[in-house]
């Protein structure tokens, strides 16, 4: 049976842009745990860095956590190409930009707030629950956060008319 040797400088746990990294897995693999890292985003951080992507992310030291983290910070920076990015002409400020980990749902929450003030096709949809995107409504869509709507049994009729007399 193998045995596994471990460093005492071996980290279980890594945080990186506030998020919890699992240190056994390999770099390229625990990248894509933090929200807006693709497969592709990790490549190029890893590429950036000087990083082998199939070392163990445990075994980086706190100088390349460190250098992982400005790279996410600042990808354009360092010269990773404008079609990597997850946020390309942002509607306010023109620029292209990487988001990730918290503020990817924060922009994703003030687009939708946005569509709906304007009161765009999509934010109606948004606001009702209904699907955005183009699909069937017959069938499918009838759960409304837990609330079943659309159609009654006629014993379930029976049963609301009793309830209201």
């Amino acid at each position: 049976m193998e045995e596994k040797t471990e460093r005492k400088d071996f980290k279980h746990i890594v945080r990186i842009v506030n998020t919890d990294l699992d240190g056994n897995k390999k770099v390229i693999m625990a990248l894509q745990g933090i929200k807006g890292i693709s497969f592709m985003m990790a490549n190029a951080v890893c590429k950036v860095t000087g990083i082998n992507p199939n070392m163990r992310m445990g075994d980086l030291g706190e100088e390349q956590i460190n250098q992982i983290q400005a790279v996410l910070k600042d990808p354009k920076g360092f010269g990773i190409p404008e079609w990597l990015f997850n946020r390309r002409r942002d509607l306010l400020t023109g620029q292209d930009m990487h988001i990730v980990g918290i503020d990817v749902d924060l922009k994703r929450k003030e687009d939708i707030d946005r569509l709906k003030m304007i009161r765009a096709y999509r934010g109606v949809r948004h606001m009702y629950g209904l699907p955005v995107r183009g699909q069937r409504t017959r069938s499918n869509f009838r759960k409304n956060k837990g609330k079943v709507i659309g159609v009654l049994k006629k014993a379930a009729k029976a049963a609301k008319k009793q309830a209201k007399k």
